[in-house]
């Protein structure tokens, strides 16, 4: 665990320093919970809420919940938002009475300017396989979606692929989804379809914004 009270320029460099040690490769078994996790803000951005919400990989149904509220102290600034918000999820993720077998984070993984989004971050900080579903793009390129559910394009960003475009409904905006940690860019968006119901945001995604959001 590295330090949180850091500086822009000094968060710039962890990451930077952390970004080798990241895997992308499919590194996991058997997958029986799988885990949404989000975050939202209270008191005009001064109490950062965190909520993870764990489900049964195979039906879905809700497991255990927790949320954790945390001195938010790191200032607003793209590609850097896992300083803000990763203090609170951690404190969340130790209210767990056991760990998910992984993560899919609201925002970014490896599709960063750094290759080191949130999702990055924290499954390489709890050693969790990990994925970042993100609702909009933050750095890449990509080609026209076809509109059917469960299209998908490849996110490039300077030759190399990042991630991958994704349409969860018909005719709906599709995700950014990317690999985080522990998990390959092909497995990534197939385990994120296989938590999609009739919703654009995968259920584990979808319920945990809930709780993250919830006053």
């Amino acid at each position: 665990m590295h330090a949180w009270n850091v500086s822009p320029k000094e968060a710039v460099k962890i990451q930077h320093a952390l970004q080798d040690h990241v895997k992308l490769k499919d590194d996991f078994g058997e997958i029986k919970t799988i885990a949404g996790v989000d975050v939202g803000f209270e008191k005009n951005n001064t109490i950062t809420r965190a909520a993870i919400a764990v489900l049964d990989f195979q039906t879905l149904e809700m497991v255990e919940t927790a949320i954790a509220r945390h001195p938010t102290t790191f200032p607003y600034v793209p590609g850097l938002l896992s300083f803000r918000e990763i203090p609170a999820v951690l404190e969340a993720m130790l209210k767990l009475d056991a760990m998910p077998d992984l993560l899919l984070c609201d925002g970014q993984g490896i599709a960063h300017p750094r290759r080191f989004g949130i999702a990055t971050h924290l499954g390489l900080l709890v050693d969790i396989p990990a994925i970042g579903v993100a609702k909009s793009r933050l750095t890449g390129t990509h080609d026209e979606v076809p509109l059917e559910k469960g299209s998908h394009v490849p996110l490039m960003d300077k030759g190399e692929q990042i991630g991958v475009v994704l349409r969860t409904r018909t005719n709906v905006k599709p995700l950014y989804i990317s690999p985080g940690h522990r998990v390959s860019i092909k497995s990534s968006h197939e385990l994120v379809m296989k938590c999609v119901t009739r919703y654009r945001l995968p259920e584990t995604t979808r319920r945990a914004h809930k709780l993250a959001s919830a006053v």
